[in-house]
C-alpha cells in the first residue's frame, strides 16, 4: 500500500511543531495563485486555481530553500511515500545505521521529516558539500558535511538503552495506563527522550517561564463557555426570564 503527500494537511507535525510556528503562516509561505476570478457581483466568489503539488525534501515548507525548490510552474515526479500508521521514532533517539558506509554505527536523530519517513542522524551518513566555488575568481569553495536522509522503515533501527544494542520493538501500555515502547529482545522501556518537548524558542516546556505578556496558564485552562441546545436568541430570553408563549406556524420540508 502506498500513497504520496500532496496535501499540505498531511504534513508530520513532530517536523512542524519544532519550529514552533503556526499552521497558518506555514500554508501562507507555501500558497501559490496561478488564477482567481476579479473582483464583482458577476464573478463567481472564491474560485480559485492554487498549487496542490510540492515536492517535499529535507529543507522545512516555511524556508527560502523550499522554495527554490518549488518555484512556481516548476513540477517535480510524484514521489511514493510508505505510510506508517503510528510514528515512534522521536528527536534525541539513539539509534544504528544499518545501510552505506556507516553501517553499524550509532547516533542521534538530530531531525525528524515525517511526510517522506525520513530522519537524520547527527554526524552520520554525511556526504561532502561544496560551498561558494567561483571559478572566475579561481575560488574551489569551501567543503562541509551534510547529513544524509535515512528511512525509518529499513535504514535504521532503534538502540535498547539497557545494552546498547539494536532492537525491534512494540508499543504496550503500562498498569498507569501509560502509552510506552518496549523492547522486543529485554522487554526494557525505551523512553521517549525530552528532547522532543523543544522547539526554537524554548528547551522544554517544564524549563519555560512565563514572561510579562504571556497569558498565564489558569487563564487560558479556564471554561468560559458551556454549549448547550439551544440558539443564541433562546439562550438570551433564558437568561433574561422570557418566555416564548407563540407558537410557530406548520412547515413542510420536502
Amino acid at each position: 500500500m502506498r500513497f504520496s503527500f500532496t496535501n499540505f494537511a498531511r504534513i508530520g507535525k513532530w517536523s512542524q511543531q519544532f519550529g514552533n510556528l503556526p499552521e497558518r503562516y506555514i500554508e501562507r509561505a507555501m500558497n501559490q495563485v496561478y488564477w482567481k476570478n476579479p473582483k464583482g457581483p458577476q464573478y463567481k466568489p472564491n474560485a480559485v486555481l492554487q498549487r496542490k503539488k510540492f515536492k517535499m525534501g529535507v529543507h522545512r515548507p516555511w524556508t527560502m530553500e523550499f522554495k527554490n525548490e518549488n518555484m512556481p510552474k516548476t513540477y517535480s515526479p510524484k514521489i511514493f511515500v510508505e505510510p506508517i500508521r503510528e510514528w515512534s521514532y522521536f528527536r534525541g533517539d539513539r539509534v544504528e545505521i544499518l545501510v552505506g558506509k556507516d553501517k553499524g554505527k550509532q547516533g542521534i536523530i538530530k531531525t525528524i521529516i515525517q511526510e517522506r519517513n525520513w530522519v537524520l542522524v547527527e554526524g552520520l551518513n554525511c556526504k561532502l558539500k561544496n560551498l561558494g566555488k567561483d571559478e572566475k575568481k579561481d575560488f574551489e569553495g569551501v567543503y562541509i558535511q551534510e547529513e544524509q536522509p535515512l528511512l525509518v522503515t529499513t535504514d535504521i533501527a532503534l538502540v535498547d538503552p539497557s545494552d546498547l544494542k539494536s532492537t525491534e520493538f512494540e508499543w504496550r501500555f503500562t498498569e498507569a495506563g501509560e502509552k510506552v515502547r518496549v523492547s522486543a529482545r529485554s522487554g526494557r522501556i525505551i523512553p521517549i527522550p525530552a528532547s522532543v518537548e523543544e522547539t526554537i524558542d524554548y528547551k522544554s516546556k517544564s524549563t519555560y517561564r512565563e514572561q510579562p505578556k504571556d497569558t498565564t496558564t489558569d487563564v487560558v485552562t479556564e471554561i468560559t463557555f458551556e454549549p448547550k441546545l439551544c440558539t443564541f436568541e433562546m439562550d438570551i430570553m433564558e437568561k433574561m426570564g422570557i418566555k416564548e408563549d407563540r407558537v410557530p406556524p406548520k412547515s413542510y420540508w420536502y
